[in-house]
């Protein structure tokens, strides 16, 4: 049966939206060019939009015409607030952008190995709360985020509206909580659970780490092209992101991808349930990185705050011809490859993308060696490519999550 006069109404304006997520401020003539729509009907949802506070004029068309200027219409970035954050073992950083992903605020701390769970939660949560603060995101005065005096628990917050999370570790499937996993600091779960009471109003999404750094290099990095390919994550730990068909793979428990405990030649023992050293992780992670670089010869200034395992890989690649530099490489290509090519003959992905900041340390370089030693291990064809993102991945995917997780909200809320 055909469609109810508000049904189509609400799929114009959600499709109108869509367009003006994807393409950015356009006129109402691009609108109907785009949409198929009739002139009168797109007039109709470009007022409708407008009055509901989700469109407005951001400018003029430069197109020579007779008369005045097309109005150039677009979403209304300050309608919501996002905040991402990217949670390492050392440490957290943190964005806060409008809806439209406009970075407006940024910082990074470190936490120390021997901060206690509730001064390490502390230091997370008021880092989130500084950078809220100079972002601009504030709200009502004297009033928390949900909209009642500040109280005991209850400090004064801005106006947050989605909370992007990554962090190493397992997603619970069933309920989207970050696990308790061995080896990963107690603040971790408790930092997700101190948004959450901080922050009543905001959907806080939590996510693994490696997951949101496939996300991001999918949407703006090295993997645009690509509906199938694997990223393997090399920095502090290793892990892989699994994305068939389009979509984020994350398994029976959420554990795809935890490469860490695929057990490898070339390490001393087997991992266990409860540690991954004698697996993959005991190869390719930037410990053993560091060891593998001390033994050759490679030395580094890490610049800024680059991780030292990444400045040896960057150092080792700027002079390939160096012969300690050259072994380097190549030891290093051999151990990436035999995680590489156990995923490549089970999954069969086509690319495999070298992400975290050792893999965006190696470049193009890296990626060379290890594409090189992949085609002669396994029959499959596959591509190995350097990440676009590097460490900034995740920060990014968390970004693209909690905007996506906005905009559908307001979105699907706002034009029923």
């Amino acid at each position: 049966m055909p469609a109810s006069p508000s049904t189509a109404r609400a799929i114009n304006d959600r499709l109108a939206l869509r367009l003006l997520q994807q393409e950015g401020p356009l006129t109402a003539g691009r609108l109907k060019q785009l949409t198929g729509l009739s002139r009168p009907t797109v007039a109709d949802l470009v007022g409708r939009l407008t009055v509901a506070g989700l469109i407005t004029v951001v400018g003029e068309s430069g197109e020579q015409r007779r008369g005045p200027n097309a109005k150039v219409y677009g979403i209304v970035a300050g309608l919501a607030h996002l905040a991402a954050l990217d949670v390492r073992t050392e440490g957290v950083s943190v964005v806060v952008a409008d809806l439209l992903g406009e970075v407006l605020a940024e910082a990074s701390a470190p936490i120390g190995d021997g901060t206690g769970t509730g001064p390490a939660v502390e230091q997370a949560v008021a880092l989130v709360e500084w950078v809220a603060k100079e972002a601009g995101v504030t709200g009502a005065e004297g009033a928390g985020a949900d909209g009642v005096p500040a109280g005991e628990g209850n400090r004064v917050w801005g106006r947050l509206h989605t909370v992007g999370i990554g962090a190493p570790g397992l997603i619970d499937p069933a309920t989207g909580e970050l696990r308790d996993s061995g080896g990963l600091p107690e603040w971790h779960r408790r930092l997700v659970a101190a948004l959450q009471e901080r922050l009543p109003e905001a959907r806080v999404i939590v996510e693994n780490e490696t997951n949101l750094a496939a996300l991001a290099e999918q949407r703006e990095g090295a993997a645009r092209d690509r509906d199938t390919f694997v990223l393997l994550w090399l920095g502090h730990g290793t892990g892989a992101a699994v994305v068939l068909d389009g979509t984020l793979r994350r398994g029976a428990s959420g554990g795809t991808g935890e490469i860490g405990f695929l057990p490898v030649p070339g390490t001393e023992r087997l991992p266990s349930a409860t540690d991954c050293a004698g697996g993959f992780h005991s190869l390719a992670a930037a410990g053993p990185i560091g060891l593998l670089a001390s033994a050759e010869g490679v030395v580094a200034d890490a610049e800024g705050h680059e991780p030292p395992a990444a400045a040896l890989v960057r150092a080792a690649v700027a002079t390939p011809a160096d012969p300690a530099h050259a072994r380097f490489l190549g030891i290093l290509a051999d151990r990436v490859a035999i995680g590489a090519a156990s995923v490549v003959a089970v999954l069969d992905p086509g690319c495999v993308v070298l992400g975290g900041e050792i893999g965006r340390a190696g470049g193009e370089v890296l990626a060379g060696l290890v594409e090189e030693r992949l085609v002669r291990m396994s029959p499959l064809p596959v591509e190995v490519r350097a990440s676009a993102l590097g460490g900034g991945a995740v920060l990014r995917g968390a970004l693209l999550t909690a905007r996506e997780g906005a905009q559908d909200e307001l979105f699907g809320a706002s034009v029923r």
